[in-house]
């Protein structure tokens, strides 16, 4: 039998302590999510309808996670910028972002993007969709929906609308009423809803398609300056009972929402989604922040992230094909 060297069995015994040691040292435990703040990306300018929602939301989680939520502004090229952010960010669960209407269905129509909203983005929740009102100056000679419709066919030339922007929801909302009623106007795009709103109440456009919250401070009151002819929800909204909806008008192809819900990086674990998911449902049962929403015309939503992927994927192809039969750009 060969015999081992004295010196190598000394080296050899040295190596298996030293491995048998580093085997016995504990793997150190990974932090339980979240151990630290979440950025809350917000695609628009501060101020508006989208990151106010986003501020009442992340309280909310922040104070259910027990860790803040922090709103990050990323406004630009029609939400693309701030979205397309989150879609590149780790995906560590520490970055989620609102994922909204026309950056998650419509902008991949009309851009060319960097990034692909049902590839790239894992849904978390719906939390929100929000009807459109169609509002006329109350000196306007259009002061009922048919007027208007019959004007659209009578005289197109003559009319013409605000948007915020081209492939917004009251730009793509006003195209599907115009294919539903079969009418025609001239869209005039603004930057935002302030600016378009002004112009309403200072007759420079006919008519406006957009977010309760932004219309009824100027058609309530003693001596209101807008009149609200349409809303585009199933059934009328509980905070404007005196406005019919478009569908019991005669148009029932006019049922249609803005909305919002919260996204993360693909690639985010399972885990944190689910995670994420039920302590946003948990904040949309509020009472204080549903009230808020209802009062603004609003709905609540919330449910499953397959529920929002399938929201998703379904609202995509009704724009693109919208955007298709119209033939609307961006220029």
């Amino acid at each position: 039998m060969k015999r081992i060297d004295p010196r190598r069995r000394r080296l050899l015994g040295a190596t298996l302590s030293a491995l048998a040691g580093s085997l016995a040292v504990p793997v150190a435990a990974q932090p339980a999510y979240p151990s630290q703040p979440i950025k809350f990306v917000v695609p628009y300018a501060a101020g508006g309808s989208s990151d106010t929602r986003a501020r009442q939301l992340a309280q909310l989680i922040g104070k259910s996670l027990g860790v803040p939520v922090v709103v990050d502004n990323k406004p630009g090229a029609s939400g693309n910028i701030g979205t397309g952010q989150v879609a590149t960010a780790k995906p560590d669960g520490y970055t989620i972002g609102l994922g909204n209407f026309a950056p998650m269905a419509v902008n991949k129509s009309l851009y060319t993007l960097g990034f692909d909203p049902i590839r790239d983005l894992a849904p978390i929740a719906l939390i929100e969709r929000g009807p459109l009102v169609l509002g006329v100056n109350t000196q306007s000679p259009y002061q009922t929906l048919d007027a208007l419709v019959k004007a659209s066919k009578a005289t197109p030339s003559k009319l013409n609308y605000a948007s915020t922007g081209a492939g917004s929801a009251s730009h793509l909302g006003t195209e599907l009423f115009r294919t539903v009623a079969q009418g025609e106007a001239t869209h005039v795009a603004y930057r935002g809803g302030a600016p378009a709103v002004n112009d309403l109440l200072a007759g420079n456009v006919d008519f406006y398609l957009e977010l309760p919250s932004l219309l009824m401070p100027y058609a309530t009151g003693d001596a209101p300056r807008l009149r609200l002819l349409a809303v585009s929800s199933e059934r009328r909204v509980p905070s404007l009972p005196n406005v019919p909806t478009f569908k019991e008008q005669g148009f029932p192809g006019m049922v249609m929402s803005n909305w919002f819900g919260v996204v993360a990086p693909a690639g985010t674990s399972p885990e944190i989604v689910r995670k994420l998911n039920d302590h946003i449902n948990r904040a949309l049962k509020d009472p204080g922040y549903r009230k808020i929403v209802e009062a603004q015309g609003g709905e609540v939503a919330g449910g499953s992230p397959s529920e929002f992927r399938d929201f998703i994927n379904s609202e995509s192809d009704r724009w693109s094909q919208l955007i298709r039969k119209q033939n609307i750009t961006v220029q």
